[in-house]
């Protein structure tokens, strides 16, 4: 990638996508020291706001737009952005540096940033033939699910994931009857591990969710004034509405139709520079060389979107401190915090640390001595002090990571 020397000194970004790690760039431009011109292109009307609330607080009703903002209006107006919204970048002109928009407009860059994200995976139009299907993904289908939700008796959750599982959460929260169903034989498969997936299980059938694992979906029809569901056994399951959450599509047509390097993910370097070097790329549409798993990786999480953004801004400004961050992700759901750090190798046998049972355990996933990965649930101190020993690469001694009897630290 070239050197931001080499290439000037930028007197215009402009910033595609509206998002948490839009929002981070533009953030992050300011307290450098960047006095340019900033111009943010997004198809949503809200300015920019963290996600994961969304499927907790914001769809329960316990907060709004106002609690979820990345900063107040008064801050983001002070950052000075021209904010083109609700517009759509439709095409880049590399040669030109031209990005121009669905409404006609259309703005020269220096360095452009893509942080469009992604949209929530939809269901096969073959198999739903019913329009009391909801997605969840932005602050709008938020506020519209839990409206719905509010006004229902039972909701059929598509999806035994992240997403799924919290949208299940707050549904019984509220008071409705929640219907899991799960294609594959367990919960959250890609991410966990059998026995913090059966844990999940196990907590949702506690609270009354009704969780049916290997369940092959073949219809979704119209039903009365809900829906009904029709599965590869010939059952049928009836509920007033259905949530699929399914997984996310990265928004990367328009880095493809631009010809830059995407594979699951716009492909960028450890500065989130793309394949063309006036061109960056940070958050979910993403995928860079991460350090810590060795490996490429798309991360869908908060704590990407806001760390490779700022180390993103940086780079722009000349400051290039590669993004090496161990990845975190974290999801609530009823009185369980649960945190993953780092990654969670197949094959390992964790250090069980607590209960599970009791809902107060940490399972530690060792390579060569050395934590490679940690699964906390509802002890926040030991990911902390297992992020310091992670980051050192400190070989760690099995029994004292087992005994509770002793302190960790």
């Amino acid at each position: 990638m070239a050197d931001d020397l080499a290439l000037g000194e930028p007197h215009t970004v402009v910033v595609i996508g509206g998002g948490q790690a839009a929002g981070w760039i533009v953030k992050t431009l300011r307290k450098e020291g960047f006095t340019g011109r900033l111009v943010m292109i997004a198809d949503e009307i809200h300015l920019p706001y963290e996600r994961p609330p969304l499927s907790k607080a914001v769809l329960s009703g316990d907060a709004d737009i106002n609690s979820v903002r990345l900063v107040s209006s008064d801050d983001f107006a002070a950052l000075n952005v021209e904010t083109w919204q609700p517009d759509c970048a439709m095409s880049i002109d590399r040669e030109q540096r031209v990005v121009r928009t669905s409404q006609g407009r259309e703005v020269r860059y220096d360095r452009l940033v893509i942080a469009t994200g992604g949209a929530a995976r939809r269901l096969p139009e073959s198999l739903v033939k019913t329009s009391h299907i909801k997605y969840l993904r932005t602050l709008d289908d938020a506020v519209s699910l839990g409206a719905r939700l509010r006004k229902s008796e039972r909701v059929l959750v598509i999806g035994g994931g992240w997403i799924g599982l919290e949208v299940a959460a707050t549904a019984r929260k509220l008071g409705v009857q929640a219907v899991v169903i799960e294609g594959a034989s367990r919960l959250c498969g890609r991410s966990l591990p059998n026995s913090v997936s059966d844990f999940l299980l196990a907590l949702h059938r506690s609270n009354g969710v009704d969780v049916r694992l290997d369940a092959s979906l073949v219809a979704l029809d119209d039903h009365e004034q809900g829906i009904r569901a029709t599965f590869a056994d010939g059952s049928t399951l009836d509920a007033d509405f259905a949530v699929a959450g399914i997984g996310l599509t990265p928004h990367t047509a328009l880095a493809q139709e631009a010809g830059l390097v995407v594979d699951d993910g716009i492909k960028v370097d450890e500065f989130g520079a793309s394949s063309d070097p006036f061109i960056f790329a940070c958050g979910d549409v993403s995928n860079h060389p991460n350090a810590w798993l060795k490996r490429r990786v798309r991360l869908e999480s908060w704590a990407n979107a806001q760390n490779q953004a700022i180390a993103t801004a940086r780079a722009l400004m000349g400051k290039r401190e590669p993004y090496a961050e161990i990845p975190w992700f974290w999801s609530d759901q009823y009185d369980v915090n649960l945190q993953i750090l780092g990654d969670i190798p197949a094959g390992i046998e964790p250090v069980i640390r607590g209960d599970l049972n009791a809902r107060r355990a940490s399972l530690f996933f060792l390579e060569a001595g050395v934590i490679r990965g940690v699964i906390s649930i509802n002890m926040p101190r030991d990911l902390k002090l297992a992020r310091k020993w992670m980051s050192q690469g400190r070989a760690i001694d099995v029994a004292t990571l087992a005994d509770t009897a002793k302190a960790l630290a």
